[in-house]
């Protein structure tokens, strides 16, 4: 799943091409895609165009004239944009190796769900292999609803700051990062940059969140901002199962320490890294560097 800096990719490659771009038609090719029913869906996309696309955490806004259209890409969703020039793919990657490959061949194909054209020709679908993926028109008081009660503050904002991690992690008694996978306590962060905040803090996964001290917690809390701070820069990380929104491969990759790693050495003593399930998650850690 694309955590936060390849959303933020996706969100900032894809306002280039289809912002300001007055939508003629579109396709449901799978009607439980949408959370809304087909006329309300067409009724307030069709004649619009979307005046700015940002995000959330992982969600992803479109904002329309008057309302929202919320896209969630989850586990195996795409958004690609095709016109006369351009070729944009953000998500997950069926296959490595060619853009036609990566999205499931010639478009539409068997995992188009949505297909939205644009009055200047080009193309946005949304492909979803396992389903899991929506798209949802919601107002704006919607809109303020779902972030409050689905989205805690995220890394790099005012509101996620030392002083709400220390308050947030001082009586709970779960795995640190059970707590930090969890979007309504602190919205945007996966699996991938999780393991990586947690062996540049020197925090084991499994430890209790209660139990981190004071000067632990401000550790995590420096290097989950400069870790999010520097994927972004780098456009996300890739592995075979993702494309940011211009076809390309993200390059956070090569800084990572210890995720996908396992049995290999660990880059700081030299010990193997260890790869464990924590909350139904694979967990990348090092036993001598994080305790």
């Amino acid at each position: 799943m694309p955590e936060m800096p390849e959303v933020e990719t996706i969100a900032s490659d894809l306002s280039e091409k289809i912002c300001n771009k007055e939508i003629a038609s579109l396709k449901l090719l799978s009607p439980n895609s949408v959370k809304n029913t087909p006329l309300f869906f067409k009724k307030n996309l069709i004649g619009h165009d979307f005046k700015k696309i940002s995000r959330r955490g992982k969600l992803l806004i479109f904002k329309l004239s008057e309302n929202f259209l919320l896209i969630h890409l989850k586990m195996t969703g795409q958004l690609i944009y095709i016109d006369q020039k351009n070729r944009l793919a953000g998500g997950h990657s069926l296959k490595s190796g060619s853009f036609s490959s990566s999205v499931g061949g010639e478009l539409p194909n068997k995992h188009t769900r949505i297909v939205i054209n644009l009055k200047n020709g080009g193309r946005l679908f949304f492909n979803d292999l396992r389903k899991f993926g929506y798209l949802k028109i919601v107002t704006p008081a919607e809109l303020t609803k779902i972030l409050e009660n689905n989205y805690g503050p995220e890394p790099l904002t005012p509101e996620f700051s030392v002083k709400y991690l220390e308050k947030l992690l001082a009586k709970r008694n779960i795995k640190i990062k059970v707590l930090l996978l969890d979007q309504k306590l602190v919205a945007g962060l996966g699996n991938i940059y999780v393991d990586e905040a947690l062996f540049a803090s020197g925090i084991r996964p499994d430890r209790l969140a209660s139990s981190l001290k004071s000067s632990e917690v401000r550790k995590l809390f420096l290097e989950i901002n400069v870790l999010i701070k520097k994927a972004i820069k780098y456009r996300g990380t890739t592995f075979s199962d993702y494309v940011d929104s211009k076809g390309q491969k993200g390059n956070f990759s090569k800084f990572l320490k210890v995720y996908g790693r396992k049995n290999e050495n660990c880059l700081k003593c030299g010990s193997p890294i260890i790869k464990i399930k924590i909350a139904g998650r694979g967990t990348h850690y090092c036993s001598n560097c994080q305790k």
